[in-house]
């Protein structure tokens, strides 16, 4: 019966039932009872993880999940849920069920996320749509029981501090955008001006101080190109002409500028020959070659471990 009023009649008689009951033990064979199912909505059911629940994702691995909130269930079906669960109790709780469905609720929570393949930086702008698949999963298996699952509520899914760590992280580097590099461009000023006024002791010291500067604004440069995805002078990684020293295009076989084949060398300065480069003496007349800087191209003293120019190591 659905909600309403109804006379209910019996085969019992006030006199004869009890006389008719003799071979029963005056007891009557006609018996009923009544069971009264609460079809109405139960809401704010909480759920939450009692462990982590391990989720592999893409771009941390292996991660802990953990996640709470609430859901409603009500029965759709009467008879079958006195059939499947309530049997001949006398009477059957909320609570009966509701932590079978909060099992039912946690165990389908990393199997959703992975189905829907929502990565785990993601995870706090698709509440909605996790609730929902749940939601559908969840019906499948309690409509064999006569119950229906209304609604699933998130109210927060958390990841381990180290991987909220690492988010926090990356969120800064992308808010810094240009200003890194404009920090970094900053720091290695100072840090070259602070090693060059480092007096040390005389003009050895002096010296010392200088060779410091030049060789950490090398390294900064190098610290920033590598940073700023490699840009910096020369087109080929930095790479420019023995001869005349103009940058070169990435790929390309001869020099723009004075069409000198890459990797030929900077001609001899007595007989004008080409010398191969990485050659300390020309191949043809025996003549000590000068040494030009990697990066700007500029001729280097001998016996110098820095360009005076750029500061690039030797």
């Amino acid at each position: 019966f659905g909600p309403g009023s109804y006379k209910l009649t019996t085969e019992n008689l006030p006199i004869l039932t009890k006389i008719m009951g003799w071979k029963y033990g005056f007891d009557s064979p006609f018996k009923a009872e009544v069971y009264f199912v609460n079809t109405k909505q139960f809401p704010d059911q909480k759920w939450g993880t009692t462990n982590p629940v391990m989720l592999r994702d893409k771009e941390f691995g292996m991660i802990r999940l953990r996640g709470h909130g609430k859901y409603s269930f009500r029965v759709e079906d009467p008879a079958l849920f006195l059939k499947e669960i309530f049997g001949t109790n006398k009477s059957y709780e909320v609570s009966a069920i509701s932590d079978y469905i909060k099992s039912l609720l946690v165990q389908n929570v990393a199997d959703t996320i992975g189905e829907l393949k929502i990565a785990a930086i993601d995870l706090a702008t698709q509440y909605n749509e996790i609730a929902e698949e749940l939601t559908r999963l969840l019906n499948v298996k309690l409509q064999e029981m006569g119950l229906s699952m209304v609604n699933v509520v998130i109210e927060n899914l958390s990841l381990p501090q180290e991987v909220e760590e690492a988010m926090d992280k990356r969120t800064s580097v992308g808010v810094m955008g240009d200003v890194m590099g404009d920090y970094m461009r900053y720091e290695a000023a100072g840090a070259m001006r602070d090693a060059a006024r480092n007096e040390g002791g005389g003009l050895a010291g002096a010296g010392v101080g200088m060779g410091a500067g030049l060789g950490m604004g090398a390294l900064f440069a190098d610290a920033m190109r590598s940073g700023m995805g490699g840009a910096g002078a020369g087109g080929a990684g930095g790479a420019v002409c023995g001869k005349c020293g103009e940058a070169l295009v990435a790929g390309a076989k001869f020099c723009g500028k004075c069409g000198t084949p890459v990797g030929a060398g900077a001609p001899c300065s007595k007989c004008g020959k080409p010398v191969p480069a990485g050659s300390k003496f020309c191949p043809d007349c025996g003549t000590p070659v000068a040494r030009n800087c990697s990066k700007c191209g500029k001729a280097l003293p001998a016996g110098s471990k820095f360009c005076p120019d750029c500061g690039t190591p030797v």
